[in-house]
């Protein structure tokens, strides 16, 4: 027969509590914490670089389009008073439209790729400097131990020589103080 194994509430609280504590506790908590702050305040840049710098320039190349105003009418219905007749305004007919607004999107996605392609650029020169480092730190010690070896040159291994070899080398030897 199997036991169940009963798990009390407490337990299972302060096992949680105890997780989220450890969780909270790593040094990779904190960096994350500092990432998405700084990614935060890098965005609001990336935000103002698209609205105030990099879109007025293409809006004026394109005849004075504002980006945010681009739109897709797809749309529009008259808007009538209670009585079913078209409501006029000063003179002008009164519509409800329903658009597509595009214009944002594209703003949106030019600020996406500048952050993505800032993020790769800081990755890439980051991994770039690592591979670096560890190249100069593998070439130093190996010079270092190039260095030793020439101090300090190893001993040559003394020769062993197997037992059979010695016991001829005496046979032949006395064969040879015999021959004499």
């Amino acid at each position: 027969m199997s036991q169940e194994i009963k798990i009390t509430k407490k337990q299972r609280k302060d096992g949680f509590m105890k997780g989220f504590k450890n969780f909270i506790m790593r040094g990779n908590v904190i960096d994350m914490a500092v990432g998405v702050i700084v990614g935060g305040a890098f965005g609001k840049i990336v935000t103002s670089l698209v609205n105030d710098i990099i879109l007025p320039p293409i809006g004026v190349l394109l005849g004075g389009v504002e980006f945010r105003e681009l739109q897709l009418l797809i749309k529009s219905t008259p808007i009538l008073d209670d009585m079913g007749n078209q409501v006029v305004i000063d003179g002008i007919s009164q519509f409800t439209n329903v658009y597509i607004r595009y214009g944002n999107l594209i703003q949106i996605i030019i600020e996406f790729l500048i952050i993505a392609f800032t993020i790769y650029l800081v990755l890439y020169i980051f991994i770039k400097r690592k591979e670096m480092e560890q190249k100069l730190i593998k070439e130093e010690k190996e010079r270092l131990e190039k260095l030793e070896l020439e101090k300090n040159p190893p001993k040559p291994e003394p020769v062993v020589i197997p037992e059979d070899i010695l016991l001829l080398t005496e046979i032949r030897d006395l064969l040879k103080k015999n021959d004499k």
